[in-house]
């Protein structure tokens, strides 16, 4: 295991021996008066010199957060307060959301980060906090009358500190906001504090440099087009070996009815190449007339996690690919953060796409009204369509090997509402599946604890702290059914989960919706199949038993 996490049973005994929500001594203190402690394994490294550089971005330089001095450019304070102030005239909902917080604590003990380090200033509440009493010290009368009570203060470098740190601690991921009875969402608030905090250079390299290669290349990896293509035929090499089925792809093609675009990790990272495997099954046993572009080569957006204009910038790209292809319409992968761009904010950005037509599924005639704005369809929704269609045909058995759970990617729940489709797919291409807890899943889903651009191996204790309420969730499933497979929809939760589970539930595998599609179904012309996707056996086909007509 990494470096930077501490043994198990140093962190379990940590939970057994402070069993409160709230660790060590902080209810004996204000949170302004808690220090930020940088450390191995709780931070993670800032963007390399050449990578903002690439991008124009302020004050490259090498650097740490555990220096005590981070070479803030000269006029940093007035950069971040006029970036705040032209931030709360151009977004009226981040001014909503700093105004209209009671402090009731409804949301306190709901963020993942908070439950798995017990630091109050990882209660959404107060975390929202360390930008609120900052933007309250516009109001000078206030702050030097009444101090204490409007918790406003000057901004300081101690506080750009703070910000780095528990803004970093924040996915975005937006299970507070269910429970908060005024729908402020923290999320847009960690989105424009990183904003401010790029303008002084400070930064995740992580997130940066996937930025970086996307904004030069289309993809993440900054993968050049020849070599995605070799990727993607070698995948198609190992599905023929597998099955004896030439699922063919293209790529570049123009006048195809769909363009598929997937994260770049369904393509170079393991276990996404598994999905990337299902997905060429499934077009195949469909027919489907599609093509995948070597520009629009990631559907990923780090941009995100970034600024709003970086994202609309990366986002642009699905657009302008399908314009030049002259398809109808868009077919999207697996991932979370991008369904959270295109469905929140793709068709503000930069559409209206009416070049391209509502999509009809060319296999069942079904009209995805919901893409009506976008021109998007979610692949579970596409693939939910068919089987209710009965256009598959598959065979359960052959995931027998497995027992399932679902883990709800918290983009799709939350961002799209996203619930039932994939389970519905799930429960027609296995025979075992078991829910985990209702409050850790749905609307409701706790968070892999790495998503937003944080993971990185060198905030691995972080990770696996802020994980631990999804992976609880999953031992009570492991212990009562035997669960040993956790199923998911997105592609950082496919990079994020494995280690999270390798660590608290040794033994559980995490896979891909398409994967296991993949696997139950019935090509023509395959040859009989004894192994699955990753040539792990099947049970019950040791000697290629038969397949369910």
């Amino acid at each position: 295991m990494s470096k930077y996490v501490p043994k198990l049973s140093e962190l379990k005994k940590e939970f057994d021996e402070k069993p409160s929500v709230l660790k060590g001594d902080y209810s004996t203190r204000e949170w302004w008066n808690i220090p930020v402690e940088f450390r191995d394994g709780n931070w993670c490294f800032p963007g390399k010199p050449e990578v903002l550089e690439d991008l124009g971005f302020a004050n490259p330089r090498k650097w740490a957060a555990t220096d005590d001095d981070w070479q803030l450019p000269a006029g940093w304070q007035k950069t971040i307060s006029d970036g705040l102030q032209s931030r709360l005239k151009k977004y009226r909902s981040l001014k909503l959301f700093l105004d209209s917080c009671v402090r009731c604590g409804a949301c306190a003990d709901k963020c993942h980060f908070f439950l798995g380090t017990g630091d109050p200033k990882n209660m959404p509440v107060v975390r929202a906090e360390l930008l609120r009493s900052v933007y309250r010290h516009d109001f000078p009368l206030v702050e030097k009358i009444l101090k204490g009570f409007s918790g406003s203060r000057k901004l300081t470098e101690a506080v750009i500190k703070e910000w780095h740190m528990y803004f970093h601690q924040c996915t975005e991921c937006r299970r507070c906001s269910v429970f908060c009875p005024f729908g402020i969402d923290t999320a847009e608030i960690t989105m424009m504090v990183r904003e401010l905090l790029n303008l002084v250079g400070v930064n995740n390299n992580w997130i940066l440099a996937p930025v970086s290669n996307c904004n030069r290349t289309g993809n993440h990896l900054g993968i050049e087009p020849h070599t995605f293509v070799q990727n993607i035929m070698s995948l198609a090499e190992d599905v023929e070996d597998l099955t004896g089925v030439n699922v063919e792809p293209t790529f570049n093609r123009k006048g195809a009815e769909v363009l598929f675009i997937t994260p770049s990790g369904d393509v170079f990272g393991d276990p996404g190449v598994y999905t990337m495997m299902g997905y060429l099954l499934l077009f195949k046993h469909i027919g489907l007339d599609y093509t995948i572009s070597t520009y629009a080569s990631e559907g990923g957006n780090f941009g995100m996690f970034t600024s709003n204009d970086m994202m609309k910038k990366l986002n642009a790209k699905m657009y302008h690919e399908a314009r030049r292809l002259g398809v109808k319409w868009i077919l999207g992968g697996e991932c979370g953060h991008m369904w959270r761009v295109v469905h929140q904010y793709m068709n503000t950005m930069n559409g209206p796409a009416d070049f391209l037509e509502v999509p009809v599924s060319p296999i069942t005639g079904t009209r995805f009204t919901n893409a009506a704005a976008t021109k998007m369809v979610h692949i579970a929704e596409f693939t939910a369509d068919l089987i209710y269609h009965n256009k598959l045909k598959l065979d359960p058995k052959r995931n027998d090997h497995l027992r399932t759970t679902f883990h709800d990617s918290c983009n799709v729940a939350r961002g799209m509402g996203m619930f039932e489709e994939p389970r519905y797919v799930l429960k027609k291409v296995c025979n075992s599946f078991h829910e985990m807890p209702e409050d850790t899943i749905r609307e409701k889903t706790f968070c892999c604890g790495s998503g937003s651009g944080l993971n990185a191996e060198e905030n691995m204790e972080n990770r696996m702290r802020g994980g631990f309420p999804r992976a609880n969730a999953v031992k009570q499933v492991k212990e009562r059914h035997k669960v040993d497979s956790l199923v998911t929809i997105c592609a950082i939760d496919r990079a994020s989960l494995p280690p999270l589970m390798k660590y608290w539930n040794p033994g559980v595998s995490v896979y891909g919706l398409h994967e296991l599609v993949g696997n139950a179904l019935v090509m023509q012309g395959e040859t009989k199949r004894t192994t699955d996707l990753r040539e792990n056996t099947m049970a019950g086909f040791e000697n290629g038993g038969d397949d369910e007509e």
